[in-house]
């Protein structure tokens, strides 16, 4: 067992507020010594594989940091490591789409005014009332709110504890999806910890693969198998959700005929 990955097990079974695990993670995430960390973070996907419950929320706290832009080279690292150090869980944990599948970067077009906030007058609120607006909407201002492109917007309405997990989840289940949008509700330290959140995510066929499939491994066999079954989710997240079903223990029966989950 790696002892590094034995640490953050006690450590995030100790923490009971989800904000504290993230933040642990991320500081330990951080750490000068990436391939130890590479080799944690493997073991302990190993272990979620084999539906270890403790391990599967040593990852649920990792997940959200893995999902931040902020630090996408980082994580850039651990997929290479994972890769020349044939760490085949973290491989599959930070597996996305081959890059010559991937369109290239251009700019962004200009916000569709009609899906901004606007002023009792009519106006179209700027980016800066209307995140003001969504540190403290009335209940009319939500509608607007959700569909507000800009992140950062989406990121004080995530915050907003008027905020509901059906507005969330609605929020992620939007179709076309907004990228950066689904990348900030990813980022959330508890948003993504609800199961409701996940499966809007990794079924929304505009998720990032980048902050879906590291979301697979979170989800359990009847998830798992509602995901292999739906028909436009992308191929990556499907055949990480058709791996990990491979992947896990033979299910157990319990007492009366039940299954376990």
């Amino acid at each position: 067992m790696d002892p590094l990955a034995e640490r953050w097990r006690r450590a995030v079974s100790s923490l009971k507020e989800l904000r504290l695990r993230v933040a642990y993670l991320r500081s330990e995430l951080l750490r000068d010594d990436l391939l130890s960390v590479a080799r944690a973070l493997d073991d302990l996907c190993r272990d979620a594989e084999q539906a270890s419950p403790v391990a599967r929320d040593v990852l649920g706290a990792a997940v959200p940091v893995l999902a931040d832009p902020a630090l996408s080279e980082r994580v850039e690292q651990l997929r290479e490591l994972a890769a020349s150090g044939a760490l085949l869980s973290l491989s599959r944990l930070l597996r996305r789409k081959p890059r010559r599948h991937e369109a290239q970067p251009t700019s962004s077009p200009p916000p569709d005014e009609r899906h901004l906030a606007t002023s009792s007058a009519g106006r179209a609120l700027t980016l800066g009332e209307r995140r003001a607006l969504a540190r403290r909407p009335t209940r009319a201002a939500f509608d607007a709110l959700l569909r507000d492109p800009h992140p950062l917007v989406i990121r004080n309405l995530l915050a907003n504890p008027r905020l509901t997990e059906d507005d969330v989840v609605r929020l992620a289940a939007r179709r076309p999806a907004n990228p950066e949008v689904m990348t900030e509700i990813a980022r959330h330290p508890e948003w993504p910890q609800r199961a409701r959140v996940r499966m809007a995510i990794v079924q929304n066929p505009g998720a990032p693969p980048e902050i879906a499939v590291p979301m697979v491994r979170l989800l359990l066999r009847p998830e798992l198998l509602q995901l292999v079954a739906a028909p436009d989710v992308p191929a990556v997240v499907r055949a990480a959700a058709r791996e990990l079903l491979e992947r896990r223990p033979p299910v157990p029966h319990k007492p009366g005929g039940a299954l376990e989950q």
